[in-house]
């Protein structure tokens, strides 16, 4: 619905008069030339990468940010002085952290960023970024902050993103939407109910140009209709594999433990539970295909035109270990270092049932015949859509779509262009902000996606092959019901 629409058919319903924004300076009224005041809740090492992509944004301006921790060096790169480099270089600072041992983020290093970005530039006024620990302090006292960026661990993005809509925020969350089926309906119904706050989920590849070819050529009848998708990464490439709970170590200064933990049971501090380890932890994170399946989802969800999961069943490898000098087979009590999963989907108008693999621990699927004639070998990961005429190869978040042997696309000739290209990830969802159409990746179309990632990991985990009732919102095991909702601790709840 176009915002105009929107208003003046809300306006009419309530009974009221509203004044636009223009005229009394009303929340949520933007001009093209307003720049859009944002709050950074999580600044690690994803959130203060996500930061430093919008510093560069002339619409917007990061005012405020907050983490439960203050500083911290024992973050993870993704190789050595990553971060620091990446932020040396987006904010024109080749000496920044010099001397400095280790990974350094948290909310103060991201409150020093941003201040020292925003000091050099000349177009804009500078004011201060202001720095909480909790996010629910920043939400209550920077009332001019409009939208929110959610960057904190899986468990805690229903948390911040139901509050800070519930303040009118517009609200980009990081992937995946939450690490509970529960939370991924509520924040989806959420959104629902508030089609003016815009929202977002960080999978970039679903505004990606070559994701709108790939569903294109499926459309079109590329390889006629699709019947299974196979889909495998190399993930996880953090610790994981769990058989033991960490022992506990002393919490590090500045560290609040209790706030970081959230609505997750009250445990001891160890850095095995922290950082980019969290994703380990069910409690936390949502393993190897909630952290990455997210992405490639995304556009098999597209490009097919899925809705709810029918359903589901998953194992994860076997891990064996010394016991009194005998091998005995161990038992996570985290995700695994390696899992596959089998998801059904129905029929819907005009498209067959689907069947769709996920592999993730570096294991490969059978090698197709159509490898044997292009002399391919396996990518690390990537998504190959089997049709009945064919198959399509693509890159793991569907980038790069060829059909496959390469001798068929001498004669195939690509569609024409169906879908209106998106500006970007970032781009569409400001739009949204300023009464534009919908992000592509709205939290309404992440959240069967996200249930269906987190249906996964709970057939893992039970052993169980279920059977999934979206309109009952539960499943065909007892076992598994009990866990679509987390517990909260008091406070916490939602």
């Amino acid at each position: 619905m176009k915002r105009r629409k929107f208003i003046s058919s809300t306006a009419a319903a309530a009974g009221l008069t509203i004044i636009p924004r223009h005229v009394l300076g009303g929340t949520g009224y933007f001009t093209p030339s307003d720049r859009i005041n944002l709050a950074c809740v999580g600044t690690g090492t994803q959130g203060t990468r996500v930061m430093l992509q919008l510093l560069k944004i002339p619409d917007v301006q990061v005012v405020s940010v907050a983490d439960p921790v203050f500083e911290d060096t024992r973050y993870q790169n993704w190789g050595e002085f990553e971060l620091r480099n990446g932020i040396r270089e987006a904010i024109e600072e080749p000496k920044w952290d010099e001397g400095v041992k280790g990974c350094r983020a948290g909310r103060e290093p991201a409150r020093q960023i941003v201040d020292k970005w925003y000091s050099k530039q000349k177009n804009m006024t500078f004011r201060a970024c202001t720095s909480y620990e909790d996010f629910r302090e920043l939400l209550a006292k920077e009332t001019g902050v409009d939208a929110v960026i959610v960057c904190t661990p899986d468990h805690q993005h229903a948390q911040v993103a139901m509050k800070a809509m519930g303040k009118g925020k517009h609200v980009f969350c990081q992937k995946p939407m939450t690490n509970s089926v529960y939370e991924a309906r509520l924040l989806g119904n959420t959104a629902s109910k508030n089609p003016r706050l815009a929202t977002q989920v960080a999978t970039g590849n679903a505004s990606a140009e070559d994701t709108d070819l790939l569903c294109e050529m499926i459309w079109s009848g590329a390889i006629g209709p699709v019947r299974e998708v196979i889909n495998w990464s190399n993930r996880p490439v953090w610790q994981t594999g769990f058989t033991q709970i960490p022992p506990e170590q002393k919490v590090p200064y500045g560290f609040n433990w209790d706030l970081w933990l959230g609505r997750a049971d009250l445990r001891p501090f160890s850095y095995d539970y922290a950082h980019t380890v969290f994703r380990s932890w069910f409690d936390f994170g949502t393993g190897a295909i909630g952290d990455m399946g997210c992405y490639s989802f995304a556009a098999i969800y597209r490009a097919l035109k899925l809705g709810n999961v029918n359903t589901i069943e998953a194992s994860p490898n076997t891990i064996v270990g010394v016991v009194n000098g005998n091998p005995e087979q161990l038992k996570y009590v985290s995700h695994p270092h390696a899992m596959n999963a089998h998801l059904t989907f129905p029929a819907r108008a005009g498209m067959p049932p689907v069947d769709l693999y996920w592999i993730d621990g570096g294991l490969k699927p059978s090698r197709p015949m159509e490898f044997e004639e292009d002399g391919l070998d396996f990518e690390p990961d990537g998504l190959i859509f089997v049709g009945d005429y064919g198959k399509i190869l693509c890159d793991f978040e569907g980038g790069n779509p060829r059909l496959i042997p390469a001798s068929r696309n001498k004669s195939y000739i690509k569609p024409p262009k169906m879908i209106e290209r998106s500006k970007g990830h970032y781009a569409d969802w400001i739009d949204a902000i300023r009464g534009g159409k919908p992000a592509r990746c709205n939290f309404e179309s992440a959240a069967p996606i996200t249930e269906a990632l987190n249906l996964a990991v709970i057939a893992m985990r039970t052993g169980k092959k279920l059977t999934w009732d979206p309109e009952g919102m539960k499943t065909n095991n007892e076992e598994a019901n009990k866990l679509l909702k987390p517990s909260y601790r008091p406070g916490w709840e939602l």
